[in-house]
């Protein structure tokens, strides 16, 4: 048996073959992608929405509170997002294009609770909202604790990326189509319906359709304006494991309407 610990703390029992990830290992692997994540190369810490003007600046200072790198005692999450080549997925209520941003987060748990695994995603620039949604063909890469593990994730995680940077944006432009097109509500009863029988509670229920009429305008009827809604409420969970199982959700329809 091997152990890990911390001062007097054992944090991991394991067998003698397991081959333990540090979390160190997994941010100087992320760094040989993308640098410092602060410009200096395609993928960075996302840029701030001014919720006052709506306007997005990819440029502004990484604040703590706006910051997308995080980690605690065994676990680490990084987002990074490559908002300075922008795809215009359709308009907005005042005619100004509706933008998104490819990106991709990395996570991994030294004491073992979890793999260590890449996903890509889209962030929606007028609303920070993020859409765990593979459109693209890269959805995710995903390894066990093993001792080779961060020098496999580089071979396989930096083709993957710049396949998904540099891949055609038909692709997420035609998903959201679908997705508008994809009508699953005639009235609120039919939403509410709709959400239940995906298992959401009457409180998500009540803010995720509330969310989305207060923030886009109109209520939601479409598949695309569930999984905004369900996306805008996931913006306040507190703790990125969290968010990102809420966020799956909205994964899950939009998945539906793109296969």
């Amino acid at each position: 048996m091997k152990l890990y610990a911390a001062g007097d703390e054992l944090r991991a029992a394991t067998g003698p073959e397991y081959g333990r990830i540090f979390d160190q290992e997994v941010v100087e692997a992320v760094m040989q992608i993308a640098g410092e994540g602060i410009g200096d190369a395609r993928w960075k810490i996302p840029g701030v929405l001014d919720w006052s003007t709506m306007l997005y600046d990819p440029d502004a200072p990484v604040t703590i509170d706006s910051t997308t790198l995080y980690a605690s005692d065994h676990d680490v999450f990084i987002f990074l997002v490559d908002d300075r080549n922008r795809i215009e997925v359709g308009k907005l209520r005042d005619g100004s294009p509706d933008l998104m941003f490819r990106g991709f987060y990395v996570t991994n748990s030294e004491t073992g609770s979890s793999a260590l695994k890449i996903v890509a995603f889209y962030l929606r620039a007028v609303c920070m909202n993020r859409n765990l949604w593979g459109v693209e063909g890269f959805e995710e890469i995903s390894m066990i604790h093993s001792k080779y593990a961060p020098s496999r994730f580089i071979e396989e995680a930096r083709p993957a990326l710049q396949s998904f940077a540099n891949g055609s944006t038909r692709k997420l432009i035609d998903g959201v189509n679908a997705a508008k097109a994809a009508r699953v509500a005639d009235n609120q009863d039919d939403a509410i319906s709709f959400l239940a029988a995906r298992k959401f509670t009457r409180a998500q229920i009540s803010s995720v359709l509330d969310t989305h009429e207060r923030e886009e305008g109109r209520p939601a009827r479409s598949v695309w304006d569930m999984a905004q809604g369900i996306t805008a409420v996931a913006r306040n969970i507190a703790h990125s494991d969290d968010r990102i199982s809420f966020e799956l959700e909205a994964r899950k329809l939009l998945d539906k309407v793109a296969a």
